[in-house]
């Protein structure tokens, strides 16, 4: 009986250790892919719309969206100065134009493109910096306007992609 019990806690004190062994050598990566990030605060400055064609608020609708993937998919706090990562930009474009065409010569299908310059500065690690563009579209029906939730949705198709592209460049490193 005393020995069927040394082997149950030796099999289990073998398990946890393997266990225990499994989890340290996982201790640099995490569910979001970024491994240790070397920094506490992050800041988004409010991202200016320098586009031709101005849409009122899709500023302030990225600047929230950077904001909130960052605070989902990382530990760090957001600060509204001195954030050891600071991302900033504009949106330098908003462009409208028709895709496909029909029998009768109209467009049955248009295009919502949106590029946005970020520059992302690393203050403890200067060599991850970087000034680059990133952009995406929406396809929808020529005949919806782009307003109410047509535009909701092309915005949230939008700047899914290109905050979680922002993300893996500053900090996934993809």
């Amino acid at each position: 009986m005393i020995y069927k019990n040394i082997i149950k806690k030796t099999k289990l004190v073998s398990l946890l250790f393997a266990f225990a062994f499994i989890l340290n050598g996982c201790g640099a990566y995490n569910f979001t892919g970024t491994g240790k990030i070397d920094a506490n605060t992050f800041q988004v400055n409010n991202f200016l719309n320098n586009a031709e064609l101005v849409e009122p608020g899709i500023d302030r609708i990225f600047t929230v969206a950077l904001q909130e993937i960052i605070m989902g998919q990382t530990s760090l706090n957001l600060t509204n100065t001195g954030g050891d990562l600071l991302y900033e930009g504009e949106i330098t474009e908003y462009r409208i134009s028709p895709m496909t065409a029909t029998a009768e010569q109209t467009a049955a299908q248009n295009r919502l493109y949106i590029s946005i310059q970020v520059r992302f500065t690393n203050k403890n690690k200067p060599d991850d910096d970087f000034d680059k563009a990133f952009s995406f579209f929406y396809d929808y029906p020529a005949n919806d306007q782009l307003t109410g939730p047509t535009l909701s949705a092309a915005l949230d198709v939008i700047y899914e992609r290109i905050t979680q592209d922002i993300f893996n460049a500053s900090l996934a490193k993809w």
